[in-house]
């Protein structure tokens, strides 16, 4: 099964972030995607999807410090809804993506536009990988190519 999340947008306001008790930052985010179409008259129409977007820990401490309102970024995820009971004693539901990875997609001052796009240095640490896993022998598998 897959959850994945894949967004390249613009921040709607600054990342908001707060630290819990254990010392852990979370920011939270809107994220704007666009979509153009054209109606059954045959004018073009934009369509705006705003998302909100969580980050935890260092990813937190990045968007804090590199990302600000209307940035472009392409951001990596997954969906999570969670359930919380608001103060009239109703369930509330809201869905929103866990970022898992992020890269800022703006022009860096005196650099060349380049390739922003995600590096191996933006993936996060595996810390379950397990050492010395067997590796299967390409040749067994059952591919034509």
């Amino acid at each position: 099964m897959v959850n994945k999340v894949t967004l390249i947008g613009r921040l709607g306001a600054d990342p908001e972030v707060r630290r819990l008790e254990n010392g852990a930052a979370v920011a939270s985010v809107s994220v704007a995607t666009n979509e153009s179409y054209k109606d059954k008259s045959g004018e073009w129409k934009d369509l705006t999807e705003w998302h909100r977007v969580v980050m935890w820990r260092n990813l937190a401490e990045r968007a804090e410090t590199q990302l600000k309102k209307g940035s472009l970024i392409y951001l990596e995820g997954k969906l999570q809804t969670r359930k919380w009971t608001d103060k009239d004693g109703k369930e509330q539901y809201t869905t929103e993506v866990v970022a898992r990875m992020f890269r800022s997609l703006e022009k860096r001052e005196g650099g060349a536009g380049g390739n922003n796009f995600p590096s191996a240095a933006d993936e996060p640490v595996n810390t379950t990988a397990t050492v010395n896993a067997p590796v299967e022998d390409e040749k067994d598998d059952d591919l034509p190519f």
